[in-house]
């Protein structure tokens, strides 16, 4: 019955009765009679027909008199049988061997690629939910100790190019946990498979995971420590032993993946992806009065290329420095302005960090991104603490006070501020609108600007971008000039 209601059930039936019609005529002009009735044949015809196979079923079987490779009878039992399919004898799948355990002891069964040379691979698991820019996401610092699960679930379509990377660093991230791993690539600009690349890099990735459910539970418990192990002899229980002994808490990464010495940045934005002339900015804009460049030195805490791409945009001539260098030091060079980056971990973690912020603010104009948005919350006298499931995406809406508008931004951090602990003088000027947590912060008196997202990841594509703008104006004023538009209380 539920062959004979799909099209191809009843294409099957209808071939299977001229087959024995056929037979029929054979035997009356003296044929030899098959070994089986006619109605066995129809139905092991039918059968086959219904995955595919009935014409070359139907040639090669001496119950219907024929020879083997040849058919005879309808014309549809021909062409039927020209479309034949040989099987093949692997599986047109990968076999699952590979898990992920969290260390609340669930499991989720998929199949290694990638780097795959350990056993297990331990880190924070988090969820992205943004729907492009893998490639970006790999090569962020500020994913450094973390696993990251997609949303999105086909990965690796565009494969990966040398021009998006973040960092020259490579891969920062721990592993990467997806539903479906293409298995083709298709874009002008990408030189390898992601496949490729993260065996390169050192990275294990987990495909034909139920990533739906996994965020599920990630949103529900929190951020969970988790193990990709690619041992079946390791028991889970094992495994989320060694997944309740690691924690984010408390670890100083920003020394893992700053620069070790000052340089110089030179590098400047593709030509084809450059929008600061249909913007009308750069030029005089990051320049001083008598037309020298504004000079920034820029704490490197896990720094993204574009967010220094942008500053160059804008006529900037950018320092790098690493993470610990002191302030006096920071101080002799004698910039316009500091500006503190992105970065990964626990920003409590680095109380070197916070006391360079103390002494730099209030005597140069600084800009915090992310970390620095953290770092420079410490150091204006407030604490940061986890949030549940962190932020990571591109669809984050932000309510700038600043300017009046609603931005799109681009998030990345599993910590915040407390607006409670901040003292009088500093407003928190930026909202996110999910949860309500500090997005941005300005204190006029001190001349610091901060925001907790990305305004160069052109979430929007450009809406939050003015952060750059702002940030250059402070320096070329050389005092407080972004009085928010609305005052918001500490609890807002």
């Amino acid at each position: 019955d539920e062959v004979g209601r799909s099209g191809e059930g009843r294409a099957s039936t209808r071939m299977a009765a001229k087959t024995v019609k056929s037979l029929r005529g054979g035997a009356r002009r003296g044929a030899a009679a098959p070994s089986s009735s006619p109605s066995q044949a129809v139905r092991r015809t039918a059968v086959n027909m219904s995955s595919g196979r009935a014409a070359t079923a139907t040639a090669r079987h001496p119950a219907l008199g024929l020879a083997p490779g040849k058919v005879r009878g309808s014309p549809a039992a021909s062409k039927a049988a020209s479309r034949g399919v040989r099987c093949s004898a692997s599986k047109p799948w990968k076999e699952n061997d590979a898990r992920l355990v969290l260390e609340n002891g669930d499991v989720y069964p998929g199949y290694a690629f990638g780097h795959t040379g350990d056993k297990t691979y331990v880190a924070e698991v988090v969820f992205n939910t943004s729907l492009t820019g893998y490639q970006e996401i790999l090569t962020d610092p500020s994913y450094h100790g973390q696993m990251v699960c997609f949303t999105q679930p086909h990965i690796g379509n565009v494969g990966i190019n040398e021009g998006d990377m973040e960092c020259g660093h490579g891969c920062h991230l721990s592993g990467v946990v997806v539903k479906h791993l293409s298995e083709n690539v298709s874009n002008y600009r990408s030189v390898e498979t992601l496949e490729q690349y993260l065996e390169r890099q050192g990275v294990v990735g987990i495909a034909g995971v139920d990533t739906r459910q996994l965020t599920r539970v990630l949103r529900e418990k929190g951020s969970l420590v988790g193990v990709v192990c690619t041992d079946a002899s390791i028991s889970d229980e094992a495994l989320v032993q060694q997944a309740t002994e690691w924690s984010i808490l408390g670890k100083d990464l920003l020394k893992e993946v700053t620069c070790k010495e000052p340089y110089e940045w030179k590098e400047e934005t593709e030509g084809e992806w450059e929008f600061k002339d249909t913007l009308h900015i750069g030029g005089k804009a990051g320049h001083t009065d008598d037309g020298k460049d504004l000079k920034v030195v820029a704490y490197d805490f896990g720094i993204k290329s574009n967010i220094l791409k942008r500053l160059s945009s804008r006529g900037c001539s950018v320092t790098v420095v690493p993470a610990d260098y002191p302030w006096e030091k920071v101080l002799e060079m004698s910039p316009d302005g500091v500006f503190f980056s992105n970065g990964p971990g626990d920003p409590s973690a680095a109380p070197y960090a916070v006391e360079n912020a103390k002494n730099i603010i209030g005597k140069l104009p600084a800009f915090g991104i992310c970390m620095g948005h953290q770092i420079l919350g410490q150091a204006f006298g407030g604490t940061t603490y986890k949030l549940k499931f962190g932020h990571h995406g591109g669809n984050h809406p932000i309510k700038n006070t600043l300017t009046g508008l609603i931005e799109i931004s681009a998030q990345n951090h599993n910590f915040a501020v407390d607006p409670d602990t901040l003292p009088s003088d500093v407003t928190v000027t930026h909202v996110n609108l999910n949860d309500g947590t500090v997005a941005g912060m300005v204190s006029q008196e001190k001349n610091v600007l901060t925001i907790q997202y990305h305004p160069e990841a052109s979430p929007g594509p450009h809406d939050a971008d003015v952060a750059f703008d702002q940030f250059v104006s402070m320096m070329r004023n050389r005092k407080g000039t972004l009085e928010p538009k609305v005052v918001l209380s500490k609890s807002s």
